[in-house]
């Protein structure tokens, strides 16, 4: 196996891992909310964590169908209802389901890109990335949006927040952790 291909797949398998961690902290934070929680909006001119994920399903959707072969920006996207605020728990409901699909065809896309994929030509909203920067830029998208749902979320469960990290005042006891099971290996 040559270098680059050796390299490219050692991105897609950084990307995979990326979007699965992102999506797993996610996943952990909105598991913590209510359906009505979902839907507050911390402050006038914010987004609840439904709009946020209303927009990741949106993005996610027209970034990642016929990701190969069709513009980005699908023109079926409406990208501005997306950011309207949703009024009832049938619709958080849904949402949750609509997240998960979106998800699933991210990730089943990453299954199928080759090392040889990384350097075609895909656009965006008609401008031309290749395979590896527009993967990048949504990596660097869905960090931004996770750290945002991930904040409301802790600060609508307060002290009952059950932390997604090393807890505070245990980086110690963690790291020890990991020593002592890497010298058991």
């Amino acid at each position: 196996m040559s270098d680059t291909t050796q390299l490219a797949n050692v991105l897609l398998a950084s990307f995979h891992h990326s979007f699965r961690s992102y999506k797993s902290l996610a996943d952990r934070a909105l598991a913590q909310l209510s359906l009505a929680d979902w839907l507050h909006v911390p402050a006038p001119g914010c987004n609840s964590i439904a709009v946020i994920v209303q927009h990741m399903v949106g993005n996610l959707n027209s970034r990642f169908t016929y990701f190969l072969s069709s513009d980005g920006e699908k023109p079926t996207r409406q990208r501005d209802q997306e950011f309207v605020e949703p009024t009832s728990l049938e619709t958080v409901a849904t949402l949750q389901a609509q997240w998960a699909d979106a998800w699933l065809l991210l990730f089943d896309l990453l299954e199928a890109l080759q090392p040889t994929d990384l350097l075609r030509t895909v656009t965006i909203r008609g401008e031309a990335h290749t395979v590896l920067a527009a993967v990048q830029r949504q990596v660097a998208h869905y960090a931004y949006h996770v750290g945002q749902i991930v904040g409301q979320a802790k600060a609508l469960r307060g002290e009952e927040w059950q932390t997604l990290s090393i807890p505070r005042g245990q980086s110690e006891q963690f790291t020890q952790h990991l020593q002592n099971a890497s010298n058991q290996v």
